[in-house]
């Protein structure tokens, strides 16, 4: 997945967890809130490997401009 596309996929993530956690919470049940939290994590770690990427793909780009010059 490229790194818009991780970091879109993480954001989901985080905005539906987060919505789970509310639900939950609403309605007494820990067991959705749980879930929330976890798939809020996911999002997290999928928006900084999103990040990652792009930050790999700069230095690349900067070595590169360097050896170009």
């Amino acid at each position: 997945m490229s790194s818009t596309g991780d970091k879109a996929a993480g954001y989901a993530n985080e905005a539906i967890g987060k919505a789970k956690q509310g639900v939950g919470k609403a309605v007494g049940s820990e067991e959705m809130q749980i879930k929330g939290a976890a798939q809020e994590l996911k999002g997290k770690a999928q928006v900084g490997l999103g990040k990652a990427k792009d930050a790999a793909k700069d230095g690349a780009d900067a070595v590169d401009d360097a050896l170009n010059n």
